[in-house]
């Protein structure tokens, strides 16, 4: 079975990080997880430089990727301004991001849901006129750092609400949901539509692999993964990194899924970002071996 990996450790991984990394390192990132098979990834986003500041190079490293082939680069846009400018860029593929809370959506977005919803529907439509792919993402599906436990019902409402997309994003922005959630949320959202459902775990409460299992199992056939294990959300408290696409992919594959990933080439980004962060990762394949050794062991 073949399973869409969507890295995004150059936007989500990278937004949350302290340290500013230089323009022609995040280059130098992409151009790595490239070469690592990587076909989707979603290299940064079109925000307001004052309110994601470790984004504001934008235009710069697309510009510096432009030349890769048969990779599918995608941004986060917000507003009209924000898609104009991705797709001045080259950026053939934008991420719609909600989240199910009128709290968290008024802190992330400066407007409630009913307002993000509304805007997300003008941005699908808009894309598309352009010849852009849109994913719709709905964060904090199965929880709130503001406002607690999140009714499933909220998340299926935004869904049918903004049916122009090319795909269903439903993310776990804060790391509290748990495999029987996770099954039970995405059967729902698969009844909703018919649209290819994509996940996005943080692995917060080091839940976010077992997550992922069940998003697989309950119809999914994407997983948003971060190289390194990087990430987090500038506007969520202790919301902590992604699942790493390194362990992620170790796994899958160890269990007979394809994801056209190479954990070598995986493991060649992880010390790129490690290097430049000047820290340990969370990712744990690097710290052993990936198991089969990929050479026979002397007796």
């Amino acid at each position: 079975m073949r399973v869409d990996i969507i890295e995004v450790g150059p936007r989500d991984g990278l937004q949350n990080e302290a340290v500013t990394v230089p323009t022609e390192a995040k280059i130098e990132y992409v151009r790595r997880l490239a070469a690592a098979g990587a076909r989707r990834i979603e290299v940064t986003s079109f925000v307001r430089p004052d309110r994601v500041p470790q984004l504001a190079d934008a235009e710069a490293v697309l510009a510096g990727v432009a030349d890769l082939p048969d990779v599918v680069f995608s941004a986060l846009v917000f507003n009209e301004r924000g898609l104009q400018r991705a797709a001045a860029a080259g950026v053939r593929e934008i991420n719609l991001v909600l989240v199910a809370t009128d709290t968290f959506s008024m802190r992330n977005q400066g407007t409630p849901v009913a307002g993000a919803v509304a805007s997300a529907r003008r941005l699908s439509a808009q894309a598309h006129e352009l010849g852009m792919r849109a994913t719709l993402t709905v964060g904090a599906s199965w929880g709130c750092p503001f406002e607690g436990e999140v009714d499933p019902a909220k998340v299926l409402d935004i869904v049918g609400a903004v049916p122009d997309v090319d795909e269903v994003c439903i993310a776990d922005t804060i790391g509290v949901a748990t495999p029987g959630r996770v099954t039970a949320l995405i059967g729902a959202v698969r009844d909703e539509t018919a649209l290819p459902i994509r996940c996005h775990f943080h692995n917060t409460r080091n839940s976010g692999y077992a997550n992922a299992y069940a998003a697989l199992t309950a119809g999914a056939v994407a997983l948003d993964a971060s190289s390194g294990g990087i990430g987090g959300c500038p506007f969520a408290p202790r919301a902590t990194g992604n699942i790493a696409t390194e362990d992620l992919t170790w796994a899958l594959h160890r269990d007979g899924y394809e994801t056209g990933l190479s954990l070598e080439g995986l493991l060649r980004a992880t010390e790129l970002v490690e290097r430049r962060l000047g820290r340990q990762v969370p990712a744990l394949l690097g710290r052993t071996d990936p198991f089969p050794p990929q050479e026979p062991v002397a007796s």
